[in-house]
């Protein structure tokens, strides 16, 4: 299931970075949000734990990897989020949003990846 994350994190991305460029900023705020979500997902299954809402999911990582996540990665999540459902249900997105929530999303997988020790191919 880790791995599986890791990869969704990797492949939504990927996803985002290409609409950007595609000046599809809702979908970009939406996928490179994804991304970070199966990143933090991937940290909260190592610690044999499922979330029951993105907001849920969020206070547990604040919890549970407060000493090995720096603040600032954790408070990009939680804007994350917050750019995901502005974009998702207020129809509110920019080109500002998408690139900083896609900042946000290239950090995670190799911190995910740090935190879990997992050695994966490069190529995904």
């Amino acid at each position: 299931m880790i791995r599986k994350e890791i990869d969704a994190a990797k492949a939504d991305l990927r996803d985002a970075q290409d609409s950007l460029q595609e000046n599809k900023f809702k979908w970009a705020t939406i996928q490179s949000y994804f991304s970070m979500f199966h990143s933090v997902r991937a940290l909260l299954f190592n610690k044999g734990y499922r979330e029951k809402s993105h907001y849920a999911l969020f206070l547990a990582i604040k919890s549970l990897y407060a000493k090995q996540l720096e603040s600032s990665l954790i408070r990009r999540f939680e804007e994350g989020m917050e750019l995901r459902e502005e974009a998702d249900y207020g129809l509110k997105f920019s080109e500002t949003g998408a690139s900083e929530t896609i900042d946000g999303a290239e950090k995670r997988p190799s911190k995910a990846k740090e935190i879990l020790q997992i050695k994966m191919n490069e190529s995904c």
